[in-house]
This record gives structure tokens, sequence and C-alpha cells, in this order.
């Protein structure tokens, strides 16, 4: 292969990924408080429904709870991802139910609530897919939410593979370090950083 085709693609744990991963419980905690604060709504309204205020008290319990028997479930990000289904469904339908019995302020924090679990529950999803960093002659992509950050050789003083981590130094003291899933081998670690420091 010759030097100005050489490209490389590594698997690695999403940036940020268990900071974001600490937040899911507070997230799943907070939606439980406002099902719970909705269905203590529906009880005090002048004709109380007692069927949604049951349902909307379940669905609070139900999310208060779910972040402590997640990890019980064998597939954690499908679990989590139908959680988060069922609470942006639940906000977005029950924006209308009390839209139609005249509580506005109440039907557009639901609506709001929808939309943010509805994106959580994505930006959750995409947290858990295969994420690559891809470099090249030009420099280094890395994944982002919505599209890859491309990071030219000239604003880097320093790339380097070892011990299954993707160390980036950046010429503004920034220093970025990426867990890799896949094993490289000590070949390929070698002959990666010998055209990382060939580019630098």
């Amino acid at each position: 292969m010759s030097d100005n085709m050489t490209k490389y693609r590594i698997r690695i744990l999403q940036p940020n990924a268990e900071t974001r991963l600490r937040m899911q419980p507070v997230m799943h905690g907070l939606a439980g408080i406002l099902f719970l604060m909705n269905g203590i709504g529906a009880y005090n309204s002048p004709s109380p429904n007692w069927a949604m205020a049951i349902f909307f008290i379940i669905l609070g319990i139900g999310s208060l709870a779910f972040p402590f028997f997640m990890k019980r479930f064998r597939n954690i990000q499908s679990a989590n991802s139908l959680a988060r289904l069922i609470q942006a469904f639940v906000s977005l339908t029950g924006c209308l139910f009390f839209l139609s019995h005249m509580q506005p302020l109440i039907g557009i924090l639901l609506f709001l609530t929808g939309v943010a679990s509805a994106y959580i529950g994505w930006a959750e999803y995409k947290l858990f897919q295969p994420c690559y960093i891809k470099i090249d002659m030009m420099g280094l992509s890395l994944p982002g939410t919505f599209s890859d950050k491309v990071i030219g050789w000239n604003q880097l003083n320093n790339v380097i593979l070892r011990n299954d981590l993707l160390t980036i130094d950046f010429k503004n003291n920034k220093v970025l370090q990426l867990e890799v899933i896949d094993e490289t081998g000590a070949a390929t670690a070698e002959e990666m950083n010998a055209f990382f420091k060939s580019r630098i």
C-alpha cells in the first residue's frame, strides 16, 4: 500500500460514553417524577379521570424503578430504547389529553418532555452503535452525534496508539483519549504509530 493511500479505521468506544450512561438513571427518574405529577394532576382535576390518574402513577413508578432493574435485562440497549419509546409516546399522547381538558401548561410540558425523551432515546441508541475513527493522509475523522468532525494533522502535536488507548494530543493543549475496542496487535499498532508520526 503506497503511503498516499494509507487509511485506518479503528473501532472505539463512543467519546464521553461513560458520562452519558451515568445520566440514564437521572433522566428516567425525571420522567418518572413528571408522570407521577401528571397522575396527581389528573386526580385533582374538577372531573377526575381515575383510569388516567392510575395509568400515570403506575408509569411514574415504573420509570423511577427502571434504572434499578435495567442491568438485569440481557439486552440493556433494547430495554432502555423501549422504555424511552414508551415515555415519549405517553408524553406526546398525554399532551393531547391535558390539552383537551383545558390544561395547556401541562399539555405543553408533556409535549416538550415527549420530544426530549425521543431525542434522548435516539442519542442513547447511537451511543451503543459501533463507532469508528477514520485516519488517513488528510487527518482524523471523529464520530459525532449528527456528523463526523474532521481534524487536520496541522492541528495535532501527537497521535499514539498504545495499550488499546488512542491518545490524540492537540496543539491547543487539549488531550483526547479514546478506548479502542478491537485488538490491533503489536505489529499493526507499531505500523500505525509510524504513520501517525510521519504525518505530524
